[in-house]
């Protein structure tokens, strides 16, 4: 056991308050990325879970949620690419929804309208490897809901009706898991949806597309850039541009940022303050030390080390309180993605602040010397 690792054990009381607080800190920084991640993933939902391959838009549109409506004839510019096997036009907009029958409030919701079969694009994946749902909606006037949505939206099950600018509409089934950080996802068909989005027969507002081979994706893409009057994007393009959208507007990532820094800077003051102390507090071993000769950088090293292990045991300590309060979170309905580039992200950057902390302590050598044994 090195000298370091042998020390933090002997006197683990000292170093038991830097350990936690290194702990702390990556815990706090994995689960709020984890966690900011997850909130931004339910805004691109309707583009994750479909088939399509591309997505065309209005110019510059920023975010799936904020189209606009274009000629349903530029789809024959899509058609006509070689390495495209199928276009099928789509709506996404807001709508307006009011319980019917009820005084309560109207509720702000998102309408995703799309074509209606096993085949179709848009639809998402859900209902679409559900064929019961599918039929239900090709019905005029029906539409699914997300399960966990029925108390925001004022329904209590599948047959309820409600009011979508005054039209009304019956609940036919539910997804699950489809939850929106804006208003609630409310699907159907086209024909249902573009009254309620003011859009005409002859309009779309996306044109979804499915290449023959994946590899041809982007390719087709930089084509359809040709065209004007006409944004193509790749599925992968379309949900990051969406999702960094509501980053941005709705400041949840600085909120959240702000927070997991706030317990960054705690752990490296907690850190560096306990490795001070116990440098100090080793001063007369340190200077026993220099009087047999060990160099002052061998010292150093030696904190350095401790500062090592303390980082190491502290993101030991996180990983398991991290993947624990993640499964907490999904029973309270709260989902918390932990992918691999989280956790190595959180664990780097809390290393860094211990070795970072092991250096500030490193000023407490300045009072080292042979002399502090004999005085």
């Amino acid at each position: 056991m090195s000298y370091s690792l042998a020390t933090i054990w002997y006197e683990r009381s000292r170093f038991l308050p830097a350990i936690l607080a290194v702990a702390f800190s990556a815990l706090l920084i994995a689960t709020q990325t984890g966690l900011l991640i997850s909130l931004l993933s339910m805004m691109s939902l309707p583009v994750d879970k479909s088939a399509a391959d591309i997505w065309v838009g209005f110019p510059d549109v920023k975010s799936v949620d904020l189209g606009r409506p274009m000629p349903e004839r530029y789809l024959t510019r899509v058609a006509a690419q070689p390495e495209v096997i199928r276009v099928e036009p789509a709506v996404v907009g807001f709508g307006l929804w009011t319980r019917a029958g009820k005084e309560a409030p109207p509720e702000v919701c998102t309408i995703v309208g799309t074509r209606i079969d096993r085949d179709s694009l848009g639809v998402v994946e859900q209902i679409r490897n559900q064929p019961e749902l599918l039929s239900a909606l090709s019905e005029p006037a029906t539409v699914v809901i997300d399960d966990t949505e029925f108390g925001r939206l004022g329904v209590s099950g599948i047959g309820d009706t409600a009011e979508i600018f005054g039209v009304r509409v019956r609940v036919v089934g539910t997804t699950h898991g489809y939850k929106s950080l804006g208003g609630p996802y409310v699907f159907c068909n086209l024909e249902t949806a573009r009254p309620f989005l003011r859009n005409r027969p002859d309009e779309a507002i996306y044109i979804l597309a499915k290449c023959k081979n994946p590899e041809d994706v982007q390719m087709v893409v930089e084509r359809l850039k040709g065209y004007p009057k006409m944004s193509p994007f790749t599925k992968d393009e379309f949900s990051l541009r969406s999702r960094l959208h509501w980053l941005t507007t709705t400041k949840a990532g600085l909120a959240l940022g702000f927070t997991a820094m706030l317990g960054l800077l705690v752990g490296a003051v907690v850190t560096s303050q306990t490795l001070y102390a116990a440098t100090a507090a080793s001063k007369r071993e340190y200077a026993t030390l220099r009087a047999m000769g060990i160099p002052r950088w061998r010292l150093k090293m030696a904190v350095l080390a401790q500062s090592f292990w303390v980082g190491f045991f502290g993101i030991a300590v996180a990983l398991p309180l991290t993947f624990g309060l993640s499964q907490v979170g999904a029973l309270l309905g709260t989902n918390i993605r932990l992918p691999f580039v989280v956790l190595a992200g959180a664990a780097v950057i809390t290393m860094t602040m211990a070795m970072v902390s092991g250096l500030a302590a490193l000023r407490s050598f300045s009072s080292v010397d042979p002399a502090h044994n004999i005085r």
